[in-house]
């Protein structure tokens, strides 16, 4: 049987949990130590309107974001039984709701509830998928992910590669939701994409509405590669989109796109942070008659730079804008690879306008995170340099 250790933080209540035969066949814990945890229910400071297009075959009634994520986990649940969904208060429905009636529709051996123990979770879910099922492990903030860090990076990264492809974690997909909320704190705020993007051996994913978030979230359960699926959580009541089919689909994993064209400035975002572009987009139309060509990362690991590239060849000018701290922020590795891709294109030093080198604060969240009106000033410096 396969074998996993999981170390310091541990789940000792995690070894009675009724779980599928075959996996119980198969998969042996061994646990060790003691943890803790706790969590806080957010209510939303922001309001985003998800009028951003995705290509879509099909239509849908007006859908959030926490429901597109419960139909992606359904699908995914329904199509192969051995499926499963775990983490802190999952079985009743999470804090945010995402996981809502999963526990009645498939049973308790298949959407349960577990310690708190961010470790534990993701090291249960690392035996998991070596086993041969789907795992889909909750992460209940992403500021919580970090006690998980060994098991992520050590062990759920190198799987197949240190042994030869025979021991694949790829059925993993880490849920956890991220980013500012208006009232989180240093402990409820994080954007702690750029950590996981270093990571050679995962996949890094960020959707901004809930169409997006339904197709990249079963095409992420779908993967052969561990995912780390980053949900903004302010936007998991506040953006609605219409155009999210009721049917399973799949958005391309690695694959940005172009929410507007534009011919001056190349403005590059991800999940929440691209309605704060779109405004800015707006805000420099306004001002100067300047059009803005906005694309959605969508995916940071690996990231779409041929994309980005073609877009600032045309324009000539880039920025990119992101939640989390502006040093080794994902931010970096963009404007590094384009400079070295279009620097004879370029007509200006790219910017990037990022959250601030500091905690999070509590207090003066607005001053903190990148607003419409410091994206808007960055576009202006690169026009007028």
């Amino acid at each position: 049987p396969h074998l996993l250790c999981v170390k310091n933080n541990t789940m000792a209540a995690m070894a009675s949990i009724s779980l599928p035969l075959p996996l119980r066949a198969r998969l042996s814990i061994l646990c060790c130590g003691n943890s803790g945890g706790g969590s806080m229910l957010h209510g939303f400071g922001r309001a985003f309107s998800s009028s951003s297009s995705s290509s879509s075959s099909a239509s849908g009634s007006p859908t959030t974001m926490h429901a597109a994520i419960n139909s992606a986990i359904t699908h995914a649940m329904s199509e192969d039984p051995t499926t499963l969904v775990f983490g802190e208060d999952v079985a009743f429905g999470g804090v945010f709701r995402a996981t809502t009636h999963l526990r009645e529709k498939f049973g308790p051996r298949r959407a349960f509830n577990t310690p708190l123990s961010e470790n534990g979770i993701v090291g249960f879910g690392i035996g998991v998928a070596i086993a041969g099922h789907r795992a889909i492990a909750e992460v209940q903030f992403a500021d919580y992910i970090f006690t998980a860090m060994d098991q992520i990076v050590n062990e759920a990264a190198k799987c197949r590669y240190r042994s030869g492809a025979q021991f694949p974690a790829g059925g993993l997909t880490i849920r956890a939701p991220y980013g500012a909320v208006g009232h989180g704190g240093h402990y409820h705020s994080q954007s702690p994409e750029a950590y996981f993007c270093h990571t050679p051996g995962l996949r890094v994913v960020m959707p901004r509405n809930p169409h997006d978030a339904k197709g990249l979230l079963l095409a992420s359960i779908r993967c052969d590669d561990p995912v780390i699926f980053l949900e903004p959580k302010a936007l998991y009541r506040t953006a609605v989109s219409d155009n999210v089919p009721t049917e399973a689909y799949e958005v391309p994993l690695g694959k940005a796109e172009v929410v507007r064209e534009g011919n001056d400035v190349t403005l590059v975002a991800w999940g929440a942070q691209v309605y704060v572009a779109e405004q800015a987009a707006d805000a420099l139309r306004e001002e100067r008659g300047a059009t803005v060509e906005v694309v959605d990362l969508r995916s940071l690991l690996p990231w779409d730079a041929e994309t980005v590239c073609q877009s600032v060849s045309k324009t000539g000018r880039l920025v990119v804008t992101h939640e989390a701290p502006i040093t080794a922020g994902f931010g970096a590795e963009i404007v590094a690879e384009v400079t070295n891709a279009c620097f004879t294109r370029l007509e200006s030093p790219p910017e990037r306008v990022c959250g601030m080198d500091t905690p999070f604060p509590l207090y003066g969240e607005s001053l903190y995170v990148p607003t419409k009106l410091r994206v808007l000033e960055a576009m202006k410096r690169v026009l007028d340099f």
